[in-house]
């Protein structure tokens, strides 16, 4: 053979019989580019050794773009296998993706992401519920960068109106309640109980405005541990808050806001004065079974007061008494708290119907009075040792609660999924305003507080002679908001102030954009 190798220079060179590459008989190396024939006749002309046009690579049999489709739809099958969807949706999830690539498929992250969009998308189209956050944590993405995706696909299928339906978050508590692993050792019994209590809450939750806006999960999370808490089923918000794939810290946040909310609701209770968030979860049975009857008591007229909901007033106030004593006794000479109620005879019983109803007549005076009498025998009967009183956190807790089964009827309407505008005019014993909105409103007013007080002080110094007209109130009020001292705050709104900004500017909180547009940018100018 011709030609030297190009190793060791040496001239002995042979042509492999099997591989036909040029090999040197001396040093045993393999001569590079020996037998590569370059691509010179454009698309039509002769193959190469190495490369061949159209192949996906040694070993397959599939052209490039064959390979590429197979690839992608086993993504599409693995995505789906693992979000739990049938064979049909599977189906439709492959057409989706088709449809928006022009049937080109694809590889890499993005496609994995756009295989979770179209099953998301393809979920809501047919109103069932798949949260977002499950879709991510399954291809393993960022939830943002899926919400961006899902908006795209959105956009391209030109989905609006019924073709695309809001966040079925009725469907999803339920759905969370029957899948969940903490729930899966509930009795079906009580797993039906509470996924009623759970979808009568939420929505009571929605009429207060504690999902507007803001991640349904979270406030599922919430109602779940609530109801689960009163059915006497132990499960922990960090692992609910786990399974529902939604934040730790927001959902015991849910939960706070939904406490103080049923907090309020109890105020109109007889005893409501009484009902804190400490102790709400213990009187949530009576809370609730107030709010399922005034929630009935709109189909036969809508009901104003406490008076028109027909409560076992008499069982209500002596279990509440039971409950709140913590305890369990055995009574020697007890007698049935039912004496309490001879102040009132028989005229709290409630037998009226939609179109007959007799008014309750009762007083929270004569409740008081009841009340107080009850707590003053109580101690004359712990004084004298006719209770026995047993400590212990545990059985207190245990003794809190009633069975569901005495307190909840399930008749009402609210336990199951209603319309926004049937939600809106069922009366619940509360109308709640958004809690975003009322923190606005609190960050208004005291913006405006802190703009009188920097006008005060701007105008003491501008005008001492005026400030020192001021009575000795003033004075006094002064050296004490002088002792809590000025914030930041104060300081960027006086400077302001002082740059003729608009009080209702400033008023909106935007400071930076403020700074920057009325102090800065006259000082570049």
């Amino acid at each position: 053979m011709s030609g030297s190798c190009k190793n060791c220079s040496g001239r002995s060179l042979f042509r492999d019989d099997v591989s036909g590459n040029l090999i040197c008989s001396s040093c045993g190396i393999v001569q590079e580019f020996d037998n590569y024939d370059a691509q010179l006749g454009g698309l039509n002309g002769p193959q190469g050794t190495f490369v061949r046009v159209g192949t996906s690579g040694s070993g397959s049999v599939l052209n490039y773009k064959d390979k590429k489709i197979y690839e992608a739809q086993k993504i599409i099958e693995d995505i789906t296998f693992r979000l739990g969807f049938s064979a049909s949706k599977s189906n439709d999830v492959r057409i989706l993706v088709s449809t928006i690539t022009e049937g080109e498929y694809g590889q890499g992250d993005w496609f994995s992401i756009l295989v979770g969009a179209c099953s998301y998308v393809s979920m809501r189209k047919d109103n069932r519920p798949l949260p977002m956050s499950e879709v991510a944590s399954t291809i393993e993405c960022d939830l943002h960068e899926l919400g961006r995706m899902v908006l795209r696909v959105v956009d391209f299928l030109d989905l609006k109106g019924p073709a695309f339906p809001g966040f079925d978050i009725v469907g999803s508590l339920e759905r969370a309640a029957r899948n969940s692993p903490s729930f899966s050792k509930v009795e079906a019994d009580t797993l039906d109980i509470i996924v009623k209590q759970g979808i009568f809450l939420l929505q009571c939750a929605m009429k207060w405005f504690l999902t507007t806006g803001r991640q349904p999960l979270p406030m599922v999370a919430a109602v779940l541990v609530l109801v689960s808490g009163l059915n006497e089923v132990n499960v922990s918000i960090d692992d609910v808050a786990m399974e529902v794939h939604a934040k730790v810290s927001t959902c015991k946040k849910r939960y706070r806001e939904l406490l103080g909310a049923l907090v309020e609701v109890g105020k109109k209770l007889p005893w409501g004065k009484d009902i804190t968030k400490r102790n709400i979860v213990k009187n949530a049975p009576f809370v609730i079974q107030y709010m399922e009857l005034k929630s009935m008591s709109n189909t036969c007229g809508r009901g104003k007061n406490f008076e028109d909901v027909g409560i076992d007033l008499q069982a209500a106030v002596s279990e509440c008494l039971r409950k709140e004593l913590q305890y369990e006794s055995e009574v020697n000479n007890l007698e049935d708290d039912s004496q309490y109620f001879e102040l009132i005879g028989n005229s709290w019983r409630d037998e009226s119907s939609c179109d007959d109803r007799n008014k309750l007549n009762i007083s929270h005076e004569c409740l008081s009075l009841i009340y107080t009498k009850f707590l003053d025998e109580m101690a004359h009967l712990r004084s004298s040792g006719g209770i026995n009183e047993i400590y212990g956190r545990k059985l207190g807790r245990k003794a809190g609660f009633q069975s569901s089964t005495e307190w909840w009827e399930g008749k009402s309407q609210l336990s199951k999924k209603l319309l926004l505008h049937q939600l809106l005019e069922t009366d619940v014993g509360l109308n709640g305003m958004p809690p975003s909105f009322v923190t606005s409103c609190n960050a208004y007013k005291r913006r405006k507080e802190k703009i009188n007080a920097a006008k005060n002080r701007i105008q003491r110094i501008m005008l001492p002679s005026n400030a020192a007209i001021g009575d000795v109130n003033a004075e006094k009020e002064r050296k004490r908001k002088r002792a809590i001292g000025i914030e930041w705050e104060d300081i960027i709104i006086e400077t302001l102030l002082l740059h003729d900004v608009k009080e209702e500017e400033i008023e909106k909180g935007h400071y930076n954009a403020l700074l920057d547009l009325h102090v800065f940018g006259s000082w570049r100018s």
